[in-house]
């Protein structure tokens, strides 16, 4: 992948976290967007269901009332004109009559001829309104005779009816005439009407969401102010957490949000004060072992020169040592070569914590370098190497015998011989630390058959100065092997884990890339894209067991 497909990848994955980022961030906005809209939803909606309700009745009942009193009164006036006994024609002609009132209805009269048949006045013709168009509970309530009593002083009453007949809605109504005469049915459409209902319904409608929208506007505006706040709050949250301890906020106004942002003040104040003193004191601290040990490198060589004399002559035989100093001599020789291993791990410690720890890189063959390291310290009886000649890796020689000195010295120290250590192949983007991409990774196992690591120590095998026995806190080591040899995979880019084997003893995994040169480039230009951060080497590690450390 070139340069620049790389560039448009990291731009495009930027501003999709920048798009995500705003979305969760106006969440809370979109909450009170949505609360308010439903408030004004629901408020207009129940003003405009009210509002529209009464106009339907205000407007229902006075074309209602108006209608009905035409009726009654053509009934009284035309229809009470007509003999007991009329002529088809004489309701026909009446029907006519009544219907070119000033409601316009339509009429059906309904009457006994001088023959005492049944006959029939429609205003609207042979197929106009007929008695089929009026509902059976209608005309049964209409021809009931009532009881008169004193609440009721006629038999006979005027009923009506709304009706819908293809969604037209109608009015229909009867009544019979007190004393003898025809019924009466009347016919009144509501459509223009229902026309104004509909041209209401609309325009509330339309108020209804011209309400939401300003409400919606009006959220977003009281939203943005209010939230303004919060969000310069949430972005100095996130620079104080990337470690930009000089952030501050710009406070204005005596609201809630103002003593918050004080508070933030306040607070990142004291972070920033509390991060400054403990990195001054870990830098005292730092200086103070590197000064330290090497004002103690000066002494200890000459009492290591001194040592070795007395060495030499507890080797020589018939040499002048006293038979009685004799073990307090050997004690000196083995303290003081513990203490000079001490030294040099406390120095190789301190320039990892300073970050001065470099790479020497070269090209060696894995199953060699481990065979040079293991003759070297003389250990070729105790440890079984199963590792194919040719699998070859860049690395830094030195930084690997470290490592393996320290692993196969603790597993033949703590754990029990025979120590296998086997080598193998990752392919092409497996192993590594976590995920680690490029030409692949070499694992090297080195196996013990001891007891294994207690499960309460695991945790623990690379903690600095650990050691697993606090009966036993003097050891032959300094509790520093197993840490520095984890600072040593992490500065590769690699990592080592302990276990317990199934078959019983412990399981030191070491997995380095193939090419560290290629991580660190690969590393380096996520750092350019990140602005500042933490290098691949700038992790830190522990040690295992009681501490113990190989020869390096």
């Amino acid at each position: 992948m070139t340069q620049e497909h790389q560039g448009e990848s990291r731009g495009w994955s930027a501003a999709r976290k920048g798009v995500w980022s705003r979305l969760r961030f106006t969440s809370l906005r979109l909450r009170l967007v949505v609360v308010f809209g439903l408030v004004a939803l629901t408020a207009a909606v129940s003003a405009s269901g009210i509002a529209y309700w009464l106009n339907r009745e205000a407007v229902l009942t006075r074309a209602q009332d108006a209608v009905l009193r035409g009726f009654e009164q053509e009934m009284q006036n035309r229809a009470g004109a007509l003999p007991e006994h009329p002529t088809q024609d004489e309701l026909q002609h009446t029907a006519g009559q009544m219907a070119n009132s000033s409601q316009r209805f339509t009429v059906l009269l309904v009457a006994e001829n001088p023959e005492g048949r049944t006959v029939y006045g429609s205003s609207g013709g042979l197929n106009g309104f007929s008695l089929r168009d009026v509902p059976a509970s209608l005309r049964e309530a209409v021809t009931e005779r009532q009881k008169i009593t004193s609440n009721n002083k006629y038999a006979y009453h005027l009923y009506w009816q709304r009706i819908v007949d293809g969604d037209t809605p109608y009015l229909v109504a009867g009544t019979r005439l007190i004393g003898g005469g025809p019924t009466g049915y009347m016919l009144k459409s509501l459509e223009p009407e229902a026309k104004d209902l509909n041209s209401l319904a609309w325009s509330l409608g339309i108020a209804t969401g011209l309400a939401l929208i300003g409400s919606a506007l009006l959220a977003q505006a009281l939203a943005t102010t209010v939230l303004k706040p919060v969000q310069r709050l949430g972005t100095a949250a996130r620079r104080l957490g990337e470690g930009k301890l000089d952030t501050r906020l710009r406070v204005s106004g005596t609201d809630e949000l103002a003593d918050l942002s004080r508070t933030f003040n306040r607070a990142a104040e004291a972070l920033e004060k509390r991060v400054a003193d403990m990195a001054a004191r870990d830098e005292a601290s730092r200086r103070f072992v590197a000064d330290m040990s090497h004002e103690l490198r000066t002494p200890l060589t000459a009492i290591t020169a001194v040592t070795e004399v007395l060495e030499e002559e507890l080797e020589f035989e018939g040499g002048g040592i006293d038979p009685m100093i004799e073990p307090a001599v050997r004690l000196v020789v083995s303290e003081t070569r513990r203490l000079n291993d001490l030294v040099e791990n406390l120095m190789e410690v301190t320039r990892f914590d300073a970050g001065t720890a470099r790479l020497v890189l070269d090209d060696v063959d894995v199953a060699d370098q481990i065979t040079a390291c293991i003759d070297a310290r003389a250990w070729l009886d105790a440890v079984e190497l199963d590792a194919e000649r040719g699998i070859h890796a860049r690395i830094d020689p030195r930084r690997l015998d470290v490592i393996l000195a320290n692993l196969i010295g603790n597993a033949l120290k703590h754990g029990g011989s025979p120590v296998r250590v086997s080598v193998r192949e990752c392919p092409r983007g497996v192993g590594g630390a976590e995920g680690t991409e490029g030409p692949g990774a070499v694992v090297i196992e080195v196996r013990d058959h001891g007891p294994g690591i207690p499960e309460d120590v695991l945790p623990h095998v690379f903690d600095r100065f650990y050691k697993a026995s606090a009966s036993r806190p003097r050891s032959e080591g300094s509790g520093l092997g197993l840490s520095i040899a984890l600072e040593n995979a992490h500065i590769h880019g690699g990592e080592i884990t302990a276990a317990n084997s199934p078959d019983g003893g412990a399981v030191f995994t070491l997995r380095l890339p193939r090419d560290v040169s290629a991580l660190t480039e690969r590393d380096a230009e996520a750092e350019d894209t990140r602005g500042d951060g933490e290098s691949p080497s700038g992790r830190t590690g522990g040690t295992r067991g009681e501490g113990a450390e190989g020869d390096a």
